[in-house]
């Protein structure tokens, strides 16, 4: 994997002297470009062993292209915030929206190489890893993004050269340290453990470009003509990717669903069993929080369901029994320009609660798989693929310790035209009906069928679903806090074993 670039690439002053400009002009007309274009993000990772040459890089890039539409980000240990919320969520928080290049200076990749070296992973937790890494890349991509990952190379006898010229100049020595020194003697093991990484992600969405390190002008043309074909390979296919589309979830035979079997009329509760029972459930929630345990978790509750089915007052009745200081509602509409400019993900990533804290979503991520299928607001490859995304995601969060409860809320046809006219009629709640309310009921069938694929496609061991049946919305208020509690009690109780 190494071996073209232990050769001893250089470029001499005068070849490099005559490149630069033509390059320079290149990169900035295609950063133009992909800023026009409007629709790409470029994400560059730079890595690679010490002395090799990430810092400089990075410079020349900014020295290169126009500075106002790039982005660096350095990512070291995790900090306290950083270290309460899942692996991936300070990386989703960095990256670049559409039209700019970010630029990782550490990345994903740093902190399993480090702990892999350090002992503190093992090789299961290795592979987990690099498992979640490709999945993550490769959503990346599905998004649209242009992903340039790239390895500066140094022979163990390079990199002594390198750091000995460092540190004998005097603009430089301050980023030679003992350190870097000891970390040379582990030269060997380091290899093998990025050795293998590289393998493992070395993937035909994003491939790892490796590139000899020890003579600054080879490697700064050749980092500058990559980056550059890239994007203008990128710009010019932009309208031409797509990804593969997969058959059906289900094959519904006798007309039985996991919705249509749901017993929606059941005998309401009466009022002093739902002051009973609700006074019960919210005691015990109160509880729950407060208990010293949760302070190694966090709580997610995610709320979809029919229009009017209830879902502002579940949630009502959940905040009633806590802080207002440890919780916040996330109510989901139309994405902004801002979230847009993202992956579709990275709006719901940046409202992930922090150890100790609880974040509800009114409306979550599956409405890539439920409007925004429905409705034809994505093509149908992008919300197929966004089940295993989504799976992935609560994967992700559940591995660090979130507890993701999903609530669909269902009630009839016939409840629900029932309460839209009571909405139009109560001053109050008016607001509630509209007439995108009054068009979702003419594709009722059309939203049957992607609930049910959803279910099917998306209720793990992890974070199951919980249908809710909300006729009687004083029933579906005390199943919701009597199955938030049974969670959260089972994950207080019953630890199960994540991968570190």
């Amino acid at each position: 994997m190494f071996e073209s670039s232990e050769i001893g690439h250089k470029i001499d002053k005068e070849t490099y002297r005559k490149a630069v400009p033509e390059l320079r002009a290149a990169l900035q007309d295609a950063q133009y470009e992909l800023k026009e274009n409007g629709k790409i993000p470029v994400v560059v990772l730079v890595s690679g062993q010490d002395g090799a040459g990430k810092g400089e890089t990075i410079n020349i890039l900014y020295e290169w292209m126009d500075p106002r539409f790039i982005s660096t980000l350095a990512f070291s240990a995790p900090t306290d915030e950083e270290r309460e919320r899942p692996f991936m969520w300070r990386y989703w928080r960095a990256l670049p929206p559409k039209g700019r290049v970010g630029v990782f200076a550490g990345s994903w990749y740093s902190s399993p190489i480090h702990d892999r070296l350090d002992g503190g992973m093992g090789k299961a937790g290795m592979d987990a890893r690099i498992d979640q890494i490709n999945r993550f890349e490769a959503m990346l991509v599905n998004e649209g993004a242009l992903v340039l990952k790239f390895w500066f190379h140094l022979t163990k006898d390079g990199q002594k050269r390198r750091l000995k010229v460092l540190e004998k100049n005097p603009k430089t020595a301050w980023r030679v340290t003992k350190w870097n020194w000891d970390r040379l003697k582990t030269y060997d093991k380091l290899q093998n453990v990025v050795g293998h990484v590289l393998r493992m992600t070395n993937t035909a969405w994003a491939p790892w470009i490796i590139i000899e390190g020890e003579d600054d002008r080879y490697r700064s043309l050749t980092t500058g003509k990559i980056l550059l074909d890239a994007i203008r390979q990128r710009v010019a296919n932009a309208d031409k990717l797509t990804t593969p589309v997969a058959p059906p979830a289900r094959v519904n035979l006798d007309g039985r669903d996991v919705l249509s079997e749901l017993k929606l009329n059941r005998k309401p509760l009466t009022k002093d069993d739902f002051e009973t029972q609700l006074a019960k459930w919210q005691g015990k929630l109160s509880e729950l929080v407060r208990d010293p345990r949760f302070k190694g978790h966090s709580l997610i509750c995610a709320f979809e369901g029919s229009d009017a089915a209830g879902k502002g007052g579940a949630i009502r009745r959940i905040t009633s029994a806590l802080d207002a200081r440890d919780y916040q509602i996330v109510p989901v509409a139309a994405p902004t320009e801002e979230e847009r400019a993202q992956p579709y993900l990275w709006r719901f990533w940046r409202h992930i609660p922090r150890n100790g804290r609880v974040s509800i979503f009114d409306r979550t991520w599956y409405g890539r798989v439920l409007v925004e299928r429905v409705e034809g607001f994505c093509a149908e490859a992008d919300w197929l693929r966004a089940y295993s995304e989504i799976n992935d995601f609560e994967h992700d969060l559940s591995n660090a310790g979130v507890i993701v409860v999903k609530f669909w809320l269902q009630i009839s046809k016939e409840e629900q035209l029932k309460r839209f006219k009571e909405r139009e009629k109560i001053q109050f709640k008016r607001f509630k009906i509209t007439e995108e309310d009054w068009r979702n009921r003419e594709k009722w069938d059309a939203y049957h069928e992607a609930v049910c694929d959803m279910v099917d496609r998306t209720s793990t061991g992890e974070a199951p679903w919980t249908l809710v049946e909300a006729n009687d919305k004083n029933y579906a208020r005390v199943k919701i806090l009597r199955t938030v509690c049974e969670r959260l009690e089972d994950a207080l109780t019953n630890k199960t074993e994540r991968l570190k």
